[in-house]
């Protein structure tokens, strides 16, 4: 009796304790509210309304008609007409669209004759998305062709960027963006605690060093971490799995340095909002799992439902996942992907100004 008695009391004191520490309870609740949401809400695999673009050749009634019936398929959305294919191309470089419906200027003759009617170009570097593209090849035309038996497929489909279907391809890039979002956020968000908790803080007061530079103290040393953590995942991709870099290594270096920056100064902010080491790491947990799940790594962005990409797009993972991919396997640079450029260094800037104003804060 004794024994449960005093094992009773531990027990107690455990949940006292553990009722008193906010953010770790508030923890034990939302940790698994977030992945009830995300895998039963915003995971979905059975992509639609993916967005595309039309080059339209024919500029004929049929023409209009065959478009109509794509959009009624509810796979594509056609968002953008382009005059020629460069432009189409180019369009697809920079991620505008995943793919385009090019018509011929004789697809009146196609339609009688039984002949494909058009060509898919499509952005194989995701190979969800290619694959719910590629179901519309053998798309059935109804009216359009009453008259044509035992026709051949409807659409000719030509896969960029990745045309084997390749997995690797596709992972090893997003891989990187995973792989800096855990080690950068992780390492930094105890930085301040750590001081905190060693007692080097007030030796940090007493010092000229302003909150500004220490900050920026603090993340310099990872940045060195985070291009090594490039280096290996890249250049084993490349030379194991054959994931090619089509881009500009410049291109693929700066896009790199922008993420981890990113990433560094998030985990700074989180790190002047903890009281303890355990509550940095829980924090961070909670900005990998969406980070994993919304950015486009595992799951297509355009399966997603819309209350779930407003909240990807938060996320510098998100952005870096675009970059690095455009970069790599579709051959662009920042320059055509400048919107995720601007994001990711306006939420540099930010995370920068509010962890070091947080800092500020708790030396008062």
């Amino acid at each position: 009796m004794n024994s449960l008695r005093r094992l009773w009391a531990i027990t107690q004191k455990e949940l006292r304790q553990l009722s008193r520490d906010k953010l770790t309870f508030g923890m034990v609740v939302m940790i698994p509210l977030l992945q009830l949401l995300l895998f039963g809400y915003a995971i979905n695999t059975d992509v639609r309304q993916i967005p595309a673009g039309l080059v339209d050749m024919s500029e004929s009634v049929s023409g209009r008609l065959l478009v109509e019936a794509v959009k009624a398929t509810q796979v594509v959305h056609i968002k953008q007409r382009y005059v020629g294919l460069q432009e189409a191309e180019a369009a697809l470089t920079r991620g505008e669209v995943r793919a385009v419906l090019v018509l011929p200027s004789d697809l009146s003759r196609r339609l009688s004759d039984g002949e494909r009617v058009g060509q898919w170009l499509v952005d194989g570097s995701d190979t969800v998305i290619a694959g719910a593209l590629l179901g519309l090849r053998a798309m059935p035309l109804g009216e359009l062709r009453p008259d044509v038996e035992a026709a051949p497929p409807t659409f000719e489909t030509v896969l960029y960027f990745n045309p084997s279907r390749r997995a690797a391809v596709n992972i090893v890039p997003g891989l990187l963006g995973v792989i800096l979002t855990m080690t950068m956020i992780m390492f930094t968000s105890a930085a301040i605690v750590r001081e905190r908790e060693r007692g080097n803080l007030e030796l940090l007061i007493t010092t000229p060093v302003s909150s500004l530079e220490l900050m920026i103290g603090k993340i310099l040393p990872y940045i060195v971490v985070g291009l090594v953590q490039v280096v290996i995942i890249l250049g084993l991709g490349h030379l194991i799995f054959a994931v090619p870099i089509n881009g500009a290594l410049s291109q693929v270096l700066l896009a790199t340095l922008l993420f981890i920056a990113a990433s560094l100064t998030l985990g700074l902010l989180i790190s002047t909002l903890a009281q303890t080491q355990l509550q940095a790491m829980q924090m961070t947990v909670f900005i990998l799992l969406p980070s994993i799940l919304l950015s486009g790594f595992m799951f297509p962005y355009e399966g997603m439902p819309v209350p779930a990409q407003w909240v990807a797009e938060v996320l510098p993972a998100t952005h870096f996942m675009r970059l690095i991919r455009g970069i790599v396997l579709r051959g662009g640079d920042m320059g055509d992907l400048l919107p995720d450029v601007l994001w990711l260094a306006g939420f540099t800037l930010l995370m920068l100004t509010l962890a070091a104003r947080r800092f500020k804060k708790s030396l008062d």
